[in-house]
C-alpha cells in the first residue's frame, strides 16, 4: 500500500477526470483536496438535476464514487488499481442551486478492500447525503502489460 504522507498533483488529478470521456467531467465535479485518508471534492448542482429542478440522487452517488474512489486508489498506490464494489446513500435534504461539496474520509483501508464514508454539504454547509463507499484493490492497470482482459480477469488481490 502508499505511503498515506504521500500528496498526488492535484492540478494533474483534475486534468485526468477531465480528460476525455469521463463522467466526473461530466458532472462537472472537482478535486480540491487528496491523499490516501481524505478527499475533498466539488460539484454544481445546475446540470445535474432531476426534472424538479433537485440534485439527482444518483449525482450525489457519484460524487460519493468518485471521490471514494481517488482516496482507494491513492491507497493503493502507482500500478494497482481499484473498483467501486458496493455504494449506499442516505439522501437528507435537497439541494436547488450552487454547489455540492463531498468528504470522503477513509475507514478501513487494507491489502484488498478499502472503504470511505462520504459526507455531501451544500453551500450553506447542510448535510445533503451521507454515503458509504467499498472499493476492491487489485495489482496490475487493466492493459498496463498491453493486455486486453477485463479487468477481474487475471489479477491478483494486492498483497
Amino acid at each position: 500500500m502508499s505511503d498515506n504522507s504521500w500528496q498526488p498533483d492535484l492540478l494533474a488529478l483534475n486534468r485526468a477526470i477531465a480528460s476525455g470521456e469521463t463522467l466526473a467531467q461530466r458532472m462537472g465535479i472537482k478535486i480540491i483536496e487528496a491523499s490516501p485518508r481524505r478527499v475533498v471534492g466539488t460539484m454544481p448542482v445546475a446540470g445535474n438535476t432531476q426534472p424538479y429542478g433537485l440534485l439527482h440522487g444518483g449525482a450525489s452517488c457519484v460524487l460519493a464514487e468518485t471521490l471514494g474512489s481517488v482516496g482507494a486508489a491513492l491507497h493503493a498506490g502507482a500500478n494497482n488499481f481499484t473498483v467501486g464494489i458496493e455504494i449506499n446513500a442516505t439522501h437528507h435534504r435537497a439541494a436547488r442551486s450552487g454547489n455540492v461539496t463531498g468528504v470522503a474520509t477513509q475507514v478501513h483501508a487494507g491489502q484488498t478492500l478499502a472503504t470511505y464514508d462520504i459526507v455531501i454539504s451544500d453551500d450553506r454547509d447542510r448535510r445533503i447525503c451521507t454515503a458509504r463507499l467499498s472499493c476492491l484493490l487489485r495489482r496490475a492497470v487493466p492493459g498496463s502489460d498491453g493486455s486486453t482482459s477485463s479487468p477481474t480477469e487475471g489479477n491478483q488481490p494486492l498483497g
